[in-house]
């Protein structure tokens, strides 16, 4: 795991991609300050957007999220004014399936599953000693 946030039930995961993707770090094995850009994002359609595909265009992040039915409708209903549509990778987008492993196998631990803790910050702890658990066990 590069990074837990918790969120209240109702919000979207997408309301936070930009606070996620700007707190992610990754150590080097060598010295050096941490890598704060990931080489790419494989994504689900629920991040297919304008805000989330301009924020990763802007930071050169290459990204893989499959358009939405209706958005692939309304480009194709303009014509010329609708623009290209967004490329997309289906051999890179079959590797997506590792991070929804990830989630199945945190909500594999009922405290994870059920959120019986009220506040956030013991459930944050609750997930992260569920995924140390996981990486240990691997």
């Amino acid at each position: 795991m590069l990074l837990l946030v918790i969120t209240p039930g109702q919000y979207a995961d997408c309301a936070q991609f930009e606070s996620v993707m700007d707190r992610i770090r990754v150590p080097r094995l060598t010295c050096g300050r941490p890598r704060t850009k990931p080489d790419s994002v494989s994504a689900d359609k629920g991040y297919s957007n304008r805000r989330t595909r301009r924020y990763l265009r802007r930071r050169g992040i290459r990204h893989v999220i499959p358009e939405k039915a209706d958005q692939a409708a309304n480009r194709v209903r303009r014509g010329n004014a609708g623009g290209r549509p967004p490329g997309f990778d289906r051999h890179r987008y079959k590797k997506r399936n590792t991070v929804e492993r990830a989630i199945n196998r945190l909500k594999t631990f009922r405290a994870v599953a059920t959120r019986f803790d009220k506040r956030g910050y013991v459930y944050l702890g609750t997930v992260t000693a569920a995924a140390l658990v996981i990486w240990l066990r691997s």
